[in-house]
This record gives C-alpha cells, structure tokens and sequence, in this order.
C-alpha cells in the first residue's frame, strides 16, 4: 500500500466523519428549530395572547365574558382560541398565515377605536361567520358532538330546534352566530328574515360589556 492509497484513505474518512458530523448538527438543529417554532405558535393559541391587544380585549373579550362560554354551571370554559384556531396542524397553519391580515390591519389602526371597530363589525362578523360555515362549524364540534346530544336533558325549545336544524342540514353557526359576541345592529334587524325567527330564539340576548353576569340568558336558551 503506497502513500497515495493512504492519503486517500484517510481523506475518506475525514470526509464521513464531517458528514456525519453536519448531520448530527442539522439533526440537533432541526430539533431546535422545531420545539422553538411549535412553542411560539402555541403561545399564540393562548387566550392572553388573544386578547393582548385592546382592540380585542375592550371590544369582543368584554362581550364574551358574560356569556355561557366564559362562565357557566359546569366550569367548562371555551376560550378565544378553541372557537377560532382550528386543532388539527394543518388547518391550523393556514389559519395563522391568514391571520397574518390582521397584523396589517393592526399596524394600520384600521378598528383601534371603539367607533372604527363597531364601524367593521358586520364585516368581520360575516368573515368569520363564512369561515365557521365553510368548515361545518368544525371548532364548535371539537366540544358539541351531534352524535353526542342527549335531547331528554335539553330544554324543550333548545330540543325541537336541535332536531329541526339537523335534519334541514343546517350547522352550528347557521342558528348560533350571537352565542359569545353581540351581533351587529343590521343583522339583528334582518334576523327574523334570515332564519324565520327574531335572532333570540336561537341564541342568548347579547348584553352590556360591563353589565353585571347576571344578566346572562338562562342556560336553556343556549
């Protein structure tokens, strides 16, 4: 074996060494990357983060807070994110790029007054309302399972309506589109036209932001 084959030999090995060795570190930083990323999405799934901004928090999150979904008999509480931010990764993501409009609209100032916001509210009403539609109420189904209703335990009302909106094919957000936010003043007033019955009957009355919770409908009228 003459020096050539050695020094050849030896630069292979170098050579594998140093692949593996990137290999190791791309693996290393993969990891890294990976539990960085998810930790930071997930801190944007956070009700904190929802309403860190006060476009949310003096608006919507007041209106939220004396609903059924903020506080009820059982303490089972639906959070900013469970109604808003798809589960599953995939649509989640898409979800998050999409949301990346309102970081536009944010630096914009476009509802950074009560009077813009309620300005925009029919607008941003029928967005998310089109969304929740297109996907079959699919974040309100990550609790309320059809197959899962006990309708004996339902109010009467909430009983006949339930049966009647399934077997008519309609879903969640059909009926219950005032059900943690109030609704814009043009859709209450167009309603009665749209669903043949005054908006009430298939959702609680929407109340003050800061009237006092015990202005909340009863748990029936959910």
């Amino acid at each position: 074996m003459n020096d050539t084959t050695i020094k050849s030999g030896g630069l292979r090995g170098k050579i594998k060494k140093a692949g593996w060795g990137i290999l190791a570190i791309a693996f290393l930083g993969g990891i890294l990357f990976w539990g960085g990323f998810n930790t930071v999405l997930e801190m944007t799934n956070r009700e904190e983060f929802c309403i860190s901004c006060h476009e949310m928090k003096d608006n919507v999150y007041q209106e939220y807070r004396n609903t059924i979904h903020y506080t009820n008999r059982t303490g089972v509480r639906a959070t900013c994110p469970d109604c808003h931010v798809p589960k599953d990764w995939t649509h989640k993501i898409i979800r998050k790029i999409q949301a990346s409009n309102e970081v536009y609209h944010k630096l914009l100032g476009s509802i950074d007054t009560p009077e813009k916001f309620n300005a925009k509210r029919l607008e941003l009403a029928e967005h998310e309302w089109a969304r929740m539609k297109k996907t079959d109420s699919r974040e309100c189904r990550n609790c309320h399972n059809y197959a899962s209703f006990d309708y004996s335990a339902q109010g009467r009302r909430s009983n006949t309506m339930h049966q009647k909106g399934f077997a008519e094919g309609k879903t969640c957000i059909d009926c219950h589109k005032g059900i943690a936010h109030s609704l814009p003043a043009v859709e209450q007033n167009i309603g009665a036209a749209k669903n043949g019955a005054p908006p009430e009957i298939f959702h609680p009355s929407t109340v003050e932001p800061n009237a006092p919770k015990t202005a909340v409908a009863p748990a029936e009228s959910y």
